[in-house]
């Protein structure tokens, strides 16, 4: 096999298309040529390694992919070892609750250990975050641990974070139970704010609903915790969310605990071994967790 064909078809199999791969290649190269050049892969193996439209890796790309996945995956991280470690990079992905208000204190701490640390931050919730470990998108992300990771991701839980419904103070419900029981004996819906459906906190929700034979759709879904709190303040029903410890609702809010709903789980998340950057990273965010817990 050419090795050249097999760090371009790294770069297809991590970004998912051809087209992706010439965008995220360090050199230039045309798609043509990538083209090409796969094509002539493919030849010499005597299969498809991944179908095109939607890109989707073959059986035979994958057990590839993985084969080559270590020795690509891994070169600048080995140049800055050779180079002496002058540099150290991390990417990272957080919500944006945790970009702001946690990890400069984090990082700060981190930065200290690695005074050249160099870092890209990236928003991001859990269902993207675990495609973005798998194509190396990413070192390290903060987010809701659902389970056991998939195979080749390790996580460590560093806060549990429990479900409440947000609503204005005047709100006549005392707590969450009076506020369902009203529901199920056919009390109007009230205009619901939450989180997209597949994230953890309204799937958690639906669970509890469908065990009480009820059904809320929302009316608004946001994609960040702090815009439920600004949208709940404006007067637009009652939002979805969780309790941070340490952080305050807004003025006039104010918020029922979820009772027998589990909380739902914040934590790291990586793939393969921690490098000494995400090491001192991970206890620096065990720090925080601990302090605010």
């Amino acid at each position: 096999m050419n090795t050249h064909h097999l760090e371009l078809f790294y770069y297809v199999a991590r970004h998912g298309g051809i087209m992706e791969a010439v965008r995220n290649m360090p050199y230039g190269i045309q798609q043509p040529a990538i083209s090409g050049q796969i094509l002539q892969l493919e030849s010499d193996l005597g299969v498809k390694l991944f179908n095109r439209r939607p890109f989707e890796l073959t059986a035979a790309g994958q057990e590839l992919y993985d084969f080559i996945l270590p020795f690509f995956g891994n070169i600048d991280q080995v140049g800055e070892r050779i180079r002496g470690g002058t540099v150290q990079t991390v990417r990272v992905a957080a919500p944006v609750i945790a970009l702001r208000e946690h990890l400069p204190v984090v990082l700060q701490s981190v930065r200290k250990k690695f005074p050249n640390l160099r870092l890209t931050l990236r928003d991001a919730h859990q269902p993207q975050v675990e495609n973005w470990l798998d194509r190396q998108e990413i070192d390290f992300a903060v987010t809701v641990l659902d389970g056991k990771p998939p195979s080749g991701l390790h996580s460590e839980p560093l806060l549990e974070l429990p479900l409440v419904l947000l609503l204005p103070k005047g709100h006549k419900a005392k707590t969450s139970t009076e506020l369902l029981d009203g529901l199920a004996a056919g009390s109007e819906l009230e205009p619901l704010v939450t989180l997209p459906p597949n994230e953890m906190i309204p799937r958690r929700f639906r669970e509890l609903l469908a065990k009480r034979g009820l059904e809320w759709p929302p009316s608004i879904e946001v994609t960040a915790l702090e815009l439920i709190d600004s949208y709940i303040a404006s007067g637009f029903g009652i939002g979805l969310t969780v309790a941070v410890p340490g952080r305050e609702f807004s003025t006039g809010l104010r918020a029922l605990p979820l009772a027998d709903v589990p909380p739902v789980v914040m934590g790291a998340l990586w793939r393969g071994q921690l490098t000494p950057v995400t090491t001192a990273l991970l206890a620096a965010l065990k720090a925080r967790a601990k302090g605010m817990a």
